[in-house]
């Protein structure tokens, strides 16, 4: 296993790092691997004693130093909102997928990706509450990029179809308008082809806090 590294001084720009992960996203995606094997694993128990001790002492070793501030949040050239502890998308998060959007010409917010197998809901297909966190991002993310960044106040969703896990498929979301501090967005989970399989509205709220240290600073 051959690891390249970005240099100390540029983890917290990838761009500026040449994109080459921290050490921190590759434990991550460490992480996420040793999750889908547990999920799947079919060794026997004495193994499933000794691997738990070993992971056990890889826990005490991490816990010997702990951070004492949040992941820096950040936005890429497109404006679409970076934070690698998050949920959804964070690159040193290991329950995020990590789910990694772009903007299209036209403005809208578009993802490839795949669920696993620890999405399961109902046998063979993605837990809504799944779909719905990803949505919720997605959707989050075309309000910011048309410079409406808020809280999620409201999310609606429709389920059309199951979600398969293990498959190709293509999160989009749009924004639609804003009145205030209210702004508000339609995005869905499709096949590549573009058959919906869950579609979504959503209300976003900026806060107060937000707009009054944006007056303050012009």
């Amino acid at each position: 296993m051959t690891i390249e590294l970005a240099s100390a001084g540029d983890t917290e720009d990838p761009a500026a790092a040449g994109d080459r992960p921290s050490a921190l996203d590759l434990l991550t995606q460490q992480v996420r691997d040793l999750v889908d094997a547990v999920v799947l694993t079919g060794v026997p128990q004495d193994e499933l004693v000794e691997i738990t001790a070993e992971l056990a002492a890889l826990t005490d070793r991490l816990r010997a130093l702990r951070r004492t501030s949040r992941h820096p949040l950040a936005f890429d050239p497109e404006g679409v909102p970076r934070h690698a502890g998050n949920a959804v998308t964070g690159s040193a998060n290991p329950y995020a997928l990590p789910l990694v959007s772009r903007v299209t010409s036209d403005g809208t917010i578009r993802a490839e990706l795949s669920f696993r197998q620890i999405h399961e809901g109902p046998p063979t297909s993605v837990h809504g509450g799944v779909s719905a966190m990803v949505l919720d991002q997605v959707l989050g993310q075309a309000v910011a990029v048309a410079g409406g960044a808020g809280m999620t106040g409201t999310l609606t969703l429709r389920y059309v179809r199951r979600v398969p896990y293990g498959e190709p498929l293509v999160a989009t979301a749009e924004y639609l308008r804003t009145e205030g501090r209210k702004s508000w967005a339609e995005g869905r989970i499709a096949l590549p082809d573009g058959t919906p399989l869950v579609e979504a509205t959503g209300l976003f709220i900026t806060p107060r806090l937000w707009t009054e240290g944006t007056a303050g600073s012009q």
